[in-house]
């Protein structure tokens, strides 16, 4: 697999004859969008002519820069007008001129390989979550140039199911832009706040946390804790949250953009479960200075044990007890893992690597393109 720090480009990378078209799902709008805020702004600085293609439902608007050309597809949202509706596709895309095509969620897979083909164009796909159900002839285009990962979990995965597609993947680590200072415990006369980003889809995530958080207040902890998110299971979980009378500690608030404020507040980032899909917001919460705690499994390169998080067991009461506490307690332990996960990220997810490495990828999948059929 290629490697993002070795295949950095030791100068600019020439982007005379790049134009960009991306495909976007509204999911990867609602769970990347910071990382496609920076991603643009990346690209804008570098005068890449981009064109987004994305639902209508999908607000790009706060995201993108005003050069970037929005077509949206389907053009009219009713089934019956599907050829129509790739005509007009076709049309937009014919007279924006890309030289190369980027899939950023693969459920959009099958319109960026039908595109490629006909438009006779090589394609990216990045894959950010493990794979367990993606078909492999799905994967066979000789048109796909590569395959973009943000972690190495995800490389392993991709390698163990497809050993074929092995070398065709590159990791390209997402960057972020890393505070100077944290505010982790910086403030002893502020009362500690802990906060949970984390679907609230199912009680079985939320039971056994919130059963320590009961026993660290019992206990005497003095803190309040912020369940950001909503879900099918979210009455539910007020239900448990009121049964362990927690209601005056643990409170539950509907997402917010941006999301950087509210992470800026919190002195402790909690991940309640492994997660299967790369976490933008673990990423911007070390970027931010936040304390995390956190469990291995899934998705985990940026959970290094006592360097960037404190570990623990997701099912047990007393792993995640003693795991909140030790940072509750020591505030200096916080603040310095809060501060090492931030050098952390200095060393290994600058917006300025992943643009500048990105870049180089669009450019090697022209030229082998060139190369190839020409």
């Amino acid at each position: 697999m290629d490697q993002q720090q070795t295949d950095l480009p030791s100068e600019s990378v020439k982007t005379k004859s790049l134009r960009l078209a991306l495909i976007i799902s509204p999911q990867m709008i609602d769970d990347f969008s910071i990382y496609l805020k920076h991603l643009f702004t990346g690209l804008a600085d570098e005068s890449i002519p981009v064109a987004l293609v994305c639902h209508p439902d999908c607000d790009v608007v706060p995201l993108v820069s005003p050069a970037v050309e929005i077509i949206n597809h389907p053009a009219y949202n009713i089934p019956l007008l599907f050829r129509q509706n790739h005509r007009l596709l076709i049309e937009r895309l014919t007279k924006f001129k890309p030289t190369v095509l980027h899939c950023l969620c693969h459920t959009q897979l099958r319109l960026t390989k039908k595109l490629a083909k006909q438009l006779s164009l090589p394609y990216l796909l990045s894959i950010n979550s493990l794979q367990k159900r993606l078909n492999p002839l799905s994967l066979s285009s000789k048109r796909l140039s590569k395959i973009i990962v943000p972690a190495q979990t995800i490389a392993d995965d991709i390698s163990n199911l497809f050993p074929k597609l092995t070398r065709n993947t590159k990791l390209i680590n997402i960057g972020t832009f890393i505070e100077d200072s944290n505010e982790c415990f910086s403030d002893p006369s502020r009362q500690p706040s802990i906060v949970v980003t984390h679907p609230l889809d199912n009680t079985a995530d939320f039971q056994t946390l919130l059963s320590a958080i009961k026993h660290l207040a019992i206990d005497g902890h003095e803190f309040f804790m912020v369940l950001v998110g909503g879900g099918k299971a979210e009455t539910q979980i007020r239900k448990i949250i009121a049964d362990l009378e927690l209601s005056q500690i643990v409170t539950i608030a509907p997402g917010l953009q941006p999301w950087r404020p509210l992470l800026s507040a919190a002195d402790i980032f909690i991940q309640p479960k492994p997660a299967k899909t790369f976490d933008p917001l673990l990423l911007e919460a070390m970027s931010v200075g936040s304390a995390v705690a956190a469990c291995e499994g899934g998705v985990d390169d940026l959970i290094i044990q006592d360097k960037t998080a404190v570990i623990f067991d997701h099912d047990d009461e007393l792993s995640i007890y003693s795991s909140l506490q030790k940072l509750l307690d020591t505030h200096e332990f916080a603040r310095q893992l809060a501060e090492n996960a931030q050098q952390h990220l200095r060393d290994n997810h600058k917006v300025s690597d992943m643009i500048s490495c990105t870049l180089q990828t669009y450019n090697e999948a022209i030229n082998h393109t060139k190369s190839r059929f020409h």
